[in-house]
């Protein structure tokens, strides 16, 4: 789950992490009342689930309370890479003298989480790693071992920072951003940039926060943090009806039984020509009602042009996935043409039902790879 910029930064504070006073504003009036509140020049931030917000004109700097009212009238209702501005987070102005870059991030390949430090601040890491890959200073830490103060410091030199003062904050951040990515079970804590002032004060100015979903049972106070307006809607639909998806950019649906399987059904339609729409996940089981909880939600999104079935009857039986399949269809009304592969315990069955008993728009494939081209060919 990912955090707005003003959510990651009260975990940042709440774990001792510096930052920049603000305020959260919904309107220009709430905007105005922040920034008299706060005083002084203010940096009104669009909050969006995206990057890209200063080229897109969702971060202003405001000279005072009306001048930001007026900038946040500018932001709200703001289209930013596909994210409608609903929300501004109303920041006393910082005064910059260097802005550096810190993160952990939970590197998949190791199993381990990752420290990355380099003064070169305020833009993509990609970038710096692409350009200037020996300024980038990255450090694994042993999930048993902890946070240890040698991490910090190889990290600080290995950035080139060589001032006193500096190094000290920086090492009680590092520490303390360690402590922030472990208790609340993250997967992506990322500071860009870390600032320093001109009065040598190192401090948060940006935050970037992504959380396990598994583990949020575990912190009722972050998962409220979700806003569900922002969420992609087939991908809310089907949080509420206990479906495993994620939404895609193609014309392809797919469902399969089993997360390996479903994976693998992505990547053979790739193969097969097609661009898949989704990852869905039945799970092991084939009953008619999560057949047709899946199906609502892939058909709700309209890109959809076909939908590819991908069944593997292992513990599940092929003739009672198939009458779940023709179950799910009498309870609703689909025109897209639907291809099913059947394969695993009783698969012959379970394909000699579906071809007495199945509507004219659903195929039966007997391979994976056929049953991709069909369902590609049917799409186009």
């Amino acid at each position: 789950m990912d955090l707005y910029e003003y959510q990651g930064k009260q975990l940042f504070a709440h774990a001792g992490i510096p930052v920049s006073e603000g305020r959260l504003a919904t309107t220009p009036d709430e905007a105005r009342a922040a920034a008299e509140e706060l005083g002084g020049a203010v940096v009104v931030k669009a909050q969006v689930l995206t990057g890209g917000r200063g080229k897109a004109g969702g971060v202003k700097l405001a000279d005072d309370a009306a001048d930001a009212e007026a900038k946040a009238r500018e932001i709200l209702g703001l289209d930013i890479n596909g994210h409608v501005v609903r929300r501004l987070w109303v920041e006393r102005a910082s005064d910059i003298a260097k802005e550096y870059y810190l993160s952990i991030t939970f590197d998949r390949g190791a199993k381990k989480p990752l420290y990355m430090l380099t003064t070169e601040g305020g833009v993509e890491i990609e970038q710096v790693a692409e350009e200037q890959p020996d300024a980038l200073a990255r450090l694994h830490a042993d999930p048993l071992e902890g946070f240890q103060p040698y991490q910090a410091r190889r990290l600080i030199y290995g950035a080139g920072i060589d001032d006193p003062g500096e190094q000290k904050q920086i090492l009680a951040i590092i520490e303390k951003l360690y402590a922030c990515f472990v208790e609340t079970d993250a997967m992506l804590t990322e500071i860009n940039p870390l600032i320093v002032t001109p009065d040598g004060d190192v401090r948060a100015l940006d935050s970037k926060f992504t959380v396990d979903d598994s583990a949020l049972y575990r912190h009722p106070e972050i998962a409220e943090m979700r806003d569900v307006a922002a969420a992609d809607p087939q991908e809310q639909l089907a949080r509420e009806k206990g479906v495993t998806y994620v939404k895609l950019e193609g014309e392809v649906g797919i469902l399969g039984n089993g997360a390996g399987l479903s994976m693998s059904t992505v990547d053979v339609v790739v193969v097969a020509g097609g661009r898949p729409a989704n990852f869905c996940d039945l799970g092991g089981g084939g009953d008619a009602q999560g057949v047709v909880d899946a199906l609502e939600v892939i058909t709700s999104d309209d890109q959809v042009r076909s939908i590819f079935f991908n069944i593997f009857g292992g513990i599940t039986r092929g003739d009672e996935v198939a009458r779940g399949i023709l179950a799910a269809l009498e309870q609703m009304s689909i025109e897209l043409p639907i291809v099913i592969r059947l394969d695993g315990t009783n698969a012959d069955e379970g394909r000699r039902i579906l071809a007495e008993a199945a509507p004219p728009n659903l195929y039966v494939e007997p391979t994976m790879l056929e049953a991709a081209q069909r369902a590609v060919e049917l799409a186009s």
